[in-house]
């Protein structure tokens, strides 16, 4: 029976600092995890992860019924507890971007991160601002995105006898209503009659289900009142039942549940069923057949394909929400121009990698700096995107007497959130982290101001709008700053959308389309579009500009600052 009980749920797990060949081994494990910042050793290279995993496997291998093991990681945006990964932008930049096919592509990369067995999708609908890291409101849009990021995580391990050894198993969490938490609080409590938890929260699940998904996780939060776990109705009868989906236990009662067996409180055929579950999960991704993870693909970690998705995301990301200082399109900032005498870039976020990465990067909570992993910072991105002859100085916080002495062009400021994960981010006053609010009195009231706020949700922003000439949410944009700076100076054009409502004060809270009282700073889908430079000139010299002589000045400038 503790045979079957080990693995009838990869959550069965002991965590990786206590994990052995031995243990796997004497006790049947059918799960190890690695959570928020758990790694073999610091800087742990590829090659320390396949070996590290290959070992406890072999552990499992060795057990009386040779049942393989699945690792499970949180890869919430790229393999993000190893060092050396392309970080992808955090679940609210994928909204932005509206395209299905950009969250597939990043989806199908994970294939080369076979070592970690295990791929986690949230599809979680945001009800409200306070909450960080979810995907978008619009129960359409997560539905096809997390439905089809199912599809192309399955299609790695079919057909089942002949899974690669690239497959993986995705994970649709946290069922349900989990982004609809009261004040927006972490794991707190769902208050909404059923039809609308059906409606609003579920078509996400459903659809991944039906697409293929292997493992859905329960969530920790509440439903009016009672805890999630707890509502057999939803789980077994809806989730197992109408739906027809295998479900997993809370790890922590594997204790409990031994003693509820043997007491013949929880029926013997109840564990066999939840055995029988995951060991389909495990034919699925073909560990039987493969159950080692693959040397060959070590080098494929942090790959320039990898990088170059990872900067299409970002770009397509970003969301442009003014562009000139009146809000007047026939005045706009952005494009910059590459070739001017002297830029200051300024703000704690601008070379901060771990800020640009947030939380789940490395460690649970994430980390500030740029030593713990790789990347292009938005600093190190803007230097490269201009040309040879511009001066690029940066302080992080200078005073207004350094910026008014000095005849910059214009001023990138980029300030937003310090990384989190979870309850550490729950807000009650969504605050810009110091010292963003005194770089905006000693900047912007001084030069042309271009701000890139970095954030995992819309924050308070419109005490200092009036004094900002552009201004870009970035989200958490992850290890390819040069995303940011291909819309910036336009080589591409700002495409991304609002995917969320973005207030004005935190007691709007929460703000939904359709409310009586609906006054947002943004409107929720909100995002200005621009042209490429390229696309700009060929538009405006096609349509003639003998009749529009500034429009030919604007073009002669832009053309010469590529």
């Amino acid at each position: 029976m503790l045979e079957r009980k080990s693995h009838l749920t990869f959550n069965m797990q002991i965590d990786r600092s206590v994990a052995s060949v031995d243990t796997t081994k004497t006790y049947f494990i059918g799960s190890v995890l690695s959570g928020g910042g758990s790694a073999p050793l610091p800087e742990a290279s590829a090659e320390d992860w396949v070996n590290m995993i290959n070992g406890f496997q072999k552990g499992a291998l060795s057990s009386r019924l040779g049942i393989p093991m699945i690792y499970r990681i949180d890869a919430v945006h790229g393999h993000n507890n190893v060092y050396n990964a392309t970080i992808f932008p955090h679940n609210v930049g994928l909204g932005s971007t509206r395209q299905v096919k950009v969250s597939d592509s990043i989806c199908f990369i994970s294939k080369h991160d076979r070592a970690l067995f295990y791929f986690y999708t949230k599809d979680e609908i945001c009800h409200h601002h306070l909450k960080a890291a979810l995907l978008h409101r619009d129960p359409e849009l997560v539905r096809r995105i997390g439905s089809a990021t199912a599809l192309e995580v399955r299609a790695m391990g079919i057909p089942y006898a002949f899974a690669p050894c690239i497959a993986v198993a995705a994970c649709a969490k946290h069922f349900v209503g989990h982004g609809g938490t009261s004040k927006g609080i972490n794991e707190y409590n769902t208050v909404v009659d059923q039809q609308e938890l059906l409606s609003i929260h579920m078509p996400a699940y459903s659809d991944s289900i039906i697409k293929g998904v292997s493992t859905v996780m329960i969530s920790y939060s509440s439903w009016n009142g009672k805890k999630m776990h707890a509502y057999r109705d939803l789980i077994t009868d809806f989730l197992k039942g109408t739906l027809k989906f295998m479900v997993r236990i809370n790890y922590k009662e594997f204790i409990n549940l031994i003693n509820l067996v043997q007491n013949n409180v929880v029926p013997m055929d109840r564990i066999d069923d939840a055995a029988v579950r995951i060991l389909l999960v495990k034919f699925t991704m073909g560990l039987f057949e493969n159950p080692l993870a693959d040397f060959s693909l070590v080098n494929e970690l942090g790959s320039q394909d990898h990088r170059d998705l990872a900067r299409e995301a970002v770009r397509k990301s970003v969301v442009l929400l003014k562009n000139g200082k009146s809000g007047n399109i026939t005045d706009p900032v952005i494009p910059l121009p590459k070739k001017v005498s002297k830029i200051l870039v300024t703000g704690c976020h601008a070379d901060n990698l771990g800020y640009q990465c947030g939380g789940w990067t490395i460690a649970w909570q994430g980390f500030s700096g740029n030593k713990y992993t790789s990347g292009t910072t938005i600093l190190g991105a803007i230097k490269s995107a201009v040309d040879s002859s511009t001066e690029v100085i940066y302080s992080e916080n200078p005073d207004g007497n350094f910026v008014k002495s000095n005849n910059f062009a214009y001023a990138i400021v980029v300030v937003g959130e310090h990384p989190y994960a979870e309850t550490a981010g729950d807000s009650p006053n969504l605050m810009m982290a110091e010292p963003g609010p005194s770089v905006f009195s000693n900047v912007c009231e001084s030069v042309k101001c271009i701000v890139i706020l970095i954030t995992g949700r819309p924050i308070v922003i419109e005490p200092y709008i009036s004094s900002i000439d552009a201004l870009v949410a970035a989200w958490l944009p992850g290890s390819e700053g040069q995303g940011i700076t291909d819309v910036l100076f336009g080589d591409h054009g700002f495409s991304g959308k609002l995917p969320r409502t973005w207030f004005r004060t935190v007691d709007q809270l929460p703000m939904n389309v359709g409310d009586s009282n609906h006054d947002p700073l943004f409107p929720f889908g909100f995002g200005l579009e621009t042209e490429s430079v390229k696309e700009l000139v060929t538009r405006s010299t096609s349509a003639g500009v003998v009749a529009r002589p500034c429009m030919l000045i604007v073009m002669v400038v832009l053309i010469l600052s590529l």
